[in-house]
């Protein structure tokens, strides 16, 4: 039997990458071969981070739009989208997949409406609660669409929703036992209390804002920790404003390779309200304070995070009251026993251990079909 061709779509942060390399994972324990084709979007993080995972990539030119509508960047975008609409016709084409997945993104948008209109049949892996126009609009030719909350027959076709959850990286599936290997890898004090900070792949300009208003308070607290993750675009400013001082308490690094060692260490977590992120906080269960980007489609974090909020499984802070709320929040927080089992407990019973797995078996059944 020849190896059955799969293209998965997608990419841009790694809250995309990261779920789609955990379903192509799945997909090659299935039981038959298949050979994967990953399409992303060039110069971004997808280009590295999939061949790294083994799997073979090719880039399209698509790029976002930006905020400022008056901007050279948007002038060229849709050039660009037309440009990728043809490479990824090409790509179709020249691969001949059974089906193509797309996980969010730039390059999944171009890759499905070209599959789908070859005939070529599409699932769509939806992370957030709040669906995007884009997998609104592919929902129409799309055979599946997998969600990981609630009530998403408002976005999608009922007959076409099944619910898998958001898959996550295999190494965070058990943490709790490396938390000695993690005080020691982070070089931590296995006595105080950590707080991990957290503002995604490429960092996030409002948590480090805030952890930065409020370092003295970080300082004196003898029993607290840190572990700031702040992202390339931000570690050499940050660098620059903490240099001559003394925060012994304090780890700063701009990207976090062992993501299952930073959860294994943490007692509370500070993060955006990505899906991917959310995801994998439940998984490991920890106490979170939430920070919602306002920066993205339709505000979308803000749902994702309400969704958890309303089930007593995280603490909200919005992006306006950050700098002063954030850090005072987290300090109250870590010292809160109580507190902080309530939420992981809640936040405990929302995690989908197996949604790759899921996802993997929907592959199999369009593809059967």
């Amino acid at each position: 039997m020849n190896a059955i061709r799969i293209i998965v779509s997608g990419g841009g942060t790694g809250g995309h990458i990261f779920p789609a390399i955990a379903i192509a994972n799945a997909l090659r324990l299935i039981g038959f071969e298949v050979d994967i084709l990953f399409v992303g979007a060039e110069g971004k993080m997808e280009m590295e981070k999939v061949p790294a995972a083994g799997y073979r990539i090719v880039g399209l030119p698509v790029v976002g739009i930006e905020r400022r509508i008056f901007s050279k960047k948007n002038l060229l975008a849709p050039l660009k989208l037309l440009r990728s609409i043809r490479k990824a016709a090409a790509i179709v084409g020249d691969f001949a997949p059974a089906v193509v997945i797309g996980v969010g993104g730039y390059a999944s948008a171009p890759t499905l409406w070209v599959a789908q209109r070859r005939g070529i049949p599409t699932l769509i892996q939806e992370q957030n609660s709040y669906a995007g126009l884009t997998n609104k609009l592919l929902a129409r030719r799309a055979k599946k669409v997998c969600v990981a909350y609630e009530g998403m027959e408002r976005f999608f076709p009922a007959t076409k929703i099944v619910f898998t959850g958001n898959p996550v990286r295999q190494d965070l599936s058990s943490v709790a036992p490396l938390r000695d290997e993690a005080i020691a890898y982070f070089e931590l004090e296995p006595d105080k209390k950590t707080i991990l900070v957290l503002g995604g792949s490429l960092g996030a300009r409002t948590l480090n804002r805030s952890v930065l208003h409020h370092m003295a308070a970080i300082a004196a607290a003898r029993s607290v920790q840190l572990i700031w993750q702040t992202g390339e675009l931000y570690r050499q400013d940050i660098q620059r404003q903490l240099t001559g001082c003394d925060y012994g308490n304090v780890k700063v690094m701009s990207f976090i390779k062992r993501m299952d060692y930073a959860y294994a260490a943490a007692d509370v977590v500070i993060s955006r309200a990505g899906a991917s992120a959310i995801s994998e906080l439940c998984v490991v269960q920890k106490p979170c304070i939430l920070v919602p980007s306002p920066n993205v489609a339709e505000d979308h974090q803000t749902s994702n995070a309400l969704a958890l909020v309303s089930k007593n499984a995280a603490l909200l802070v919005t992006d306006a009251e950050a700098i002063q709320r954030l850090i005072p929040t987290a300090l109250q927080l870590v010292g809160n026993e109580e507190k902080k089992q309530e939420l992981s407990r809640s936040i405990g019973e929302l995690a989908v251990r197996n949604a790759a797995e899921r996802i993997a078996e929907e592959v199999v059944k369009i593809i059967d079909n």
